[in-house]
């Protein structure tokens, strides 16, 4: 007999626990990207800030740590200034390539 589960007791899915390395990061953006969607690119920087260290993240990027979550919480649109900044902060870059390239298709 299988045991049944209740969905309260699942525990949440916390992508900050598997971003340990650049590798990890950058396939998890790459992904992010892929969907196009602004508020979810937001919520996944903010992943990875709170992965390397918020603090860390917020005084690298010059923005206050108050200001970066809001800026990043789930759901936000924030400025490209500020992702770019916070990815400069996070030592990565984001990329483009045509549409058409075989990176794309990975």
């Amino acid at each position: 007999m299988t045991k049944k589960i209740k969905i309260s007791e699942i525990p949440e899915f916390d992508a900050v626990e598997y971003l340990t390395d650049e590798e990890e990061i950058a396939a998890y953006l790459t992904a992010v990207l892929e969907d196009n969607d602004p508020a979810l690119l937001a919520a996944a920087l903010g992943d990875i800030a709170r992965a390397r260290g918020m603090n860390q993240i917020a005084q690298a990027s010059g923005i206050t740590r108050e200001a970066l979550y809001k800026a990043l919480r789930p759901g936000s649109a924030p400025r490209f200034d500020t992702i770019n900044r916070v990815c400069a902060a996070l030592g990565v870059r984001l990329i483009a390539t045509p549409m058409g390239s075989a990176r794309n298709s990975v």
